[in-house]
């Protein structure tokens, strides 16, 4: 008699998907406007990985943390249609909102600080709006790295959001880093607000 293996139900084989939002290519490096990609490239340098495979129109890796299956991505669709490649990867592993992570720039917040939070508007930010329209959802949790309002009323946004980030204002976000990573691992394991109480 001959024995077949029953057909797995088990859940999907990545936990959580942690996107970055930015702008692909070399002339949008350390912007403002590319601080979750930043935020990203200290978390795999941290965990010794890189998002360096192409998939979902995103740059990726798969990586553990804290024993959590994780997906990291960085979609280079450019900001505004960051939602195309972060469905697309969900889609493939058929999770929901609670289980993605998004990590972006806030010029709400001054430069270096950062606010976690469990769901809520796109805040004008239009990567998150364009994720919100294709999820049909708000109800995932991010976290806004501050970039600083703009030098003055009349400055162009664009100009100001794909400006680098210079002088103390690249040491300040160097040194929130390791709590954007702080933070990761407390939303992951599904203490947001613990993350909230230290970090916001």
């Amino acid at each position: 008699m001959f024995g077949f293996r029953k057909k797995s139900n088990s859940a999907s084989p990545v936990d959580f998907i942690i996107a970055g939002l930015g702008n692909p290519g070399k002339e949008y490096q350390s912007t403002r406007h590319n601080s979750g990609y930043i935020a990203i490239d200290y978390i795999c340098e941290k965990l010794g990985v890189k998002a360096n495979k192409i998939k979902f129109k995103s740059l990726t890796c798969d990586c553990r943390i804290d024993n959590k299956r994780c997906l990291i991505l960085k979609p280079t669709t450019y900001m505004n249609l960051s939602g195309a490649a972060i469905k697309e990867a969900m889609d493939f592993y058929k999770l929901g909102p609670e289980n993605l992570l998004v990590i972006f720039d806030d010029i709400s917040l001054d430069t270096g600080k950062i606010r976690i939070r469990r769901k809520g508007s796109d805040g004008g930010q239009r990567g998150v709006k364009n994720i919100i329209y294709l999820l049909n959802s708000d109800t995932f949790p991010r976290i806004k790295i501050g970039i600083g309002p703009k030098p003055h009323e009349e400055y162009d946004l664009k100009d100001f959001v794909l400006s680098k980030f210079t002088g103390d204002d690249a040491e300040k976000i160097k040194k929130i880093l390791p709590d954007v990573f702080e933070s990761v691992k407390y939303i992951i394991n599904g203490d947001i607000d613990k993350a909230m109480n230290m970090y916001n």
